[in-house]
């Protein structure tokens, strides 16, 4: 990459730092330069009207895990799996991020370790979400992070189990409930508890599925709307796919045996992320058409092409590169409508490279590709009033 970088450089293509040398001004640099850039960098991208309900804009807070080489210190300090008391696998950094719905693009994000949580993680974000609307999956309810995001002014649809919040305390007209979310061992009619909405529903007749909300008022916030709402949630697994198979690689690890440095490593690529995201978005609104129908493949395979091929005069590069993506945009990068599909989930990667061959095709055994699917259903479960 170096090579391709200063190739066409005259003064700089016969003096090409080697890979030790690299890692040096790597460590020099630390990962709080990376940090800053993408805080600079990141906020949401998205038009005015796109992403948005009830006249706010639409995230989600999700995490995902991202493998480091097996040193002493990245086990010491991130954590990873492990099995039958031994360590599994690599060494794992874990983020979370906020991410917004309608381009992917993160609002903001967090670093920590596999051994901590996600939740925590979450509740770092609060500060970054005011006057959105957070969709988040249930293994994030909580007391904490719940007041955390409400005193900063955002709103919540958030997936709960089954025991949370699960006594009404007062029936509302259009089926749902409102019940007392509260610490683990307080009584239901604790002060420290929350009062929150809950909506029940199924999709495709399938499992009941507990929405818990603060927007109390049936009439300004139907259920039904907010139900829908929740799928939106999976757009924060499509930017993780974006990042970890398509511009990381699938199943790579990542390179550094330093901690500092995997943390230097993970802010850049969210960097990475958070600029393809701002070129998607330019073509789309350039030419009136939703993000998720530019191709993130094809608009990372030409910004790697644009690296390759430029010279000492960068700026008039890239500025040729991006108008010769608005002209193809419409023939190349369009992967038109978005179409309703649908993957069984299963454990891709055990936890160790050294796991049995029958407990991979457990893992395996009648997978089905990805297949269209039709509209889903969505029939709302009404509360039983005692």
């Amino acid at each position: 990459m170096a090579e391709q970088l200063v190739g066409e450089i005259g003064e700089l293509s016969g003096s090409i730092p080697n890979k030790s040398s690299f890692t040096r001004a790597r460590r020099r640099l630390g990962p709080l330069v990376l940090e800053t850039m993408f805080r600079e960098l990141a906020g949401p991208l998205a038009p005015v009207g796109l992403g948005r309900a009830f006249l706010m804009r639409l995230a989600a807070v999700d995490g995902f895990v991202l493998d480091a080489p097996d040193t002493a210190a990245n086990r010491a300090t991130f954590g990873g799996p492990v099995k039958n008391g031994q360590p599994a696998g690599f060494p794992q950094v874990r983020v979370v991020t906020l991410t917004e719905c309608g381009t992917h693009a993160q609002i903001d994000a967090a670093v920590g370790g596999f051994n901590g949580g996600e939740r925590e993680l979450a509740i770092a974000l609060s500060t970054s979400a005011s006057k959105m609307l957070v969709i988040m999956d249930r293994g994030f309810p909580g007391v904490e992070l719940w007041k955390a995001y409400l005193g900063a002014g955002a709103h919540l649809p958030v997936r709960a189990r089954s025991p949370v919040a699960h006594r009404p305390v007062e029936h509302l007209p259009d089926g749902t409930y409102l019940g007392r979310m509260n610490l683990a061992g307080q009584k239901g009619a604790h002060p420290g508890g929350v009062l929150v909405r809950v909506i029940e529903y199924r999709v495709d007749g399938g499992e009941v599925v507990r929405l818990l909300t603060d927007l109390l008022d049936p009439v300004a916030f139907p259920a039904a709307e907010l139900a829908a709402l929740y799928r939106e949630r999976w757009e924060a697994e499509s930017a993780f796919r974006q990042i970890k198979t398509f511009q990381r690689g699938p199943a790579e690890v990542l390179r550094s045996g330093d901690p500092d440095l995997v943390r230097q490593e993970v802010w850049a690529h969210l960097v990475v992320h958070h600029c393809l995201t701002q070129i998607i978005v330019g073509l789309a609104d350039g030419n009136g058409i939703d993000p998720d129908r530019v191709s993130f493949v094809k608009v990372l395979k030409h910004a790697r092409r644009s690296v390759v091929r430029q010279s000492a005069n960068t700026p008039t590069k890239i500025k040729k590169f991006l108008a010769v993506l608005a002209v193809k945009v419409r023939r190349k990068l369009d992967n038109g409508t978005r179409r309703l599909r649908e993957a069984d989930r299963h454990l891709k990667r055990p936890d160790s490279k050294y796991s049995s061959k029958l407990s991979y095709r457990i893992n395996t055994r009648d997978r089905r590709p990805t297949r269209r699917v039709t509209a889903k259903v969505i029939t709302l479960h009404r509360a039983i009033v005692q």
